[in-house]
């Protein structure tokens, strides 16, 4: 009963803002449907800087990080393609691909990826390692945003691809509206003092679970 009960509520929408520091949201199956919405109040972005923890065991493509826009679903866009050293970044559904950074199963990583919208410049961080600064599309993002953890949208929230669905673990998922310091993107990286997401805040975030998808403790490993 208490799991029945448990279930139920993930799939409500968060009615606060909750602190998960030292949680993570399990994503235990491929899905077509399972995914976590975030929302935030902010509609209009001059730069983007997101970081987020994951772990998985996925060799095939698979989406990080999802924000959508009525007129571009990949106005911002974190995903791991199915090449072992090889991830794309896409900014106002224009595609920068990345290569070169050490991912490995069944580890945490820590990922940052940066975006400025004079520019159009786009740079990926993987446990502290920076990419190559990479052209995407300048121009603002103007919402309404519709943000997504688990699942890559094909349109405005929604059309999602089961061969493109995350399993595994997401944690520590933070936004901003600026590009962060190589400094700060390592603090973040050590968890040290960083700044607070003026976006999205893993220590105030408001959500809305679909399907299963579970908040657990996160798991460290005893030495």
């Amino acid at each position: 009963m208490k799991l029945l009960i448990l279930l139920a509520m993930l799939t409500s929408c968060a009615a606060h803002p909750q602190n998960l520091l030292g949680k993570m949201f399990t994503f235990p199956q491929e899905t077509s449907t399972a995914h976590v919405r975030l929302t935030t109040s902010r509609q209009n972005l001059n730069a983007v800087t997101v970081c987020l923890r994951s772990f998985t065991d996925l060799k095939r493509d698979h989406s990080l990080f999802s924000l959508a826009t009525p007129s571009k679903s990949n106005d911002f866009l974190i995903f791991k393609t199915s090449t072992s050293d090889k991830f794309d970044l896409c900014a106002r559904d224009v595609s920068a691909s990345f290569y070169g950074l050490e991912f490995k199963q069944n580890t945490w990583h820590s990922i940052c990826a940066t975006w400025d919208a004079t520019s159009g410049l786009t740079q990926l961080w993987l446990d502290g390692k920076p990419s190559s600064r990479k052209l995407t599309s300048p121009g603002p993002i103007k919402g309404p945003i519709i943000i997504v953890l688990g699942q890559e949208q094909d349109s405005h929230g929604g059309h999602f691809d089961i061969k493109q669905s995350f399993v595994g673990m997401t944690s520590d998922v933070y936004m901003w509206d600026y590009v962060l310091s190589p400094c700060d993107i390592q603090n973040y990286v050590d968890d040290r003092n960083f700044p607070a997401g003026n976006v999205l805040n893993w220590k105030e975030l408001s959500f809305q679970i679909t399907g299963k998808v579970l908040i657990e403790e996160k798991q460290k490993m005893c030495w």
